[in-house]
């Protein structure tokens, strides 16, 4: 793992234990992610950002809102894995980014508490991961 995912998990993580964010935790995530943060950021604030929940297992994705005007769903496991054109682009093909925005969309607000809980079975959890 690279210095810079060292420090964003870290912050990440003091996130987490509190459920808030610092100016000075922002500054460094920004320092980190640019324009994807604040692209984040807005999804966000739109409560754009759910968290598909299979039961019983309590297995999750999350289903991030994209930015254009289709709002088109993005499937995402935020540490991991998005289904967003940009995340093959800038981040498997030419290891630009560490994430995308839904990523860190994902992140942000399982992080805050407040993306949208979803519960489906687990069942039709396969099924929507199957479609990936």
């Amino acid at each position: 793992m690279s210095t810079s995912a060292l420090v964003a998990e870290k912050v990440w993580n003091d996130i987490e234990s509190t459920h808030s964010v610092s100016d000075e935790q922002l500054s460094i995530l920004h320092f980190l992610f640019g324009k994807n943060l604040e692209r984040a950021m807005t999804i966000v604030d739109q409560r754009g950002v759910k968290r598909m929940l299979g039961h019983p297992s309590g297995r999750s994705i999350f289903q991030v809102v994209g930015e254009s005007k289709r709002k088109e769903e993005y499937l995402c496991f935020p540490q991991h894995y998005c289904a967003c054109y940009s995340f093959f682009y800038d981040i498997v093909n030419r290891g630009e980014q560490l994430c995308c925005k839904h990523q860190l969309a994902a992140r942000l607000a399982s992080s805050l508490g407040t993306c949208i809980d979803v519960k489906m079975s687990d069942h039709d959890l396969a099924l929507m991961l199957s479609h990936l």
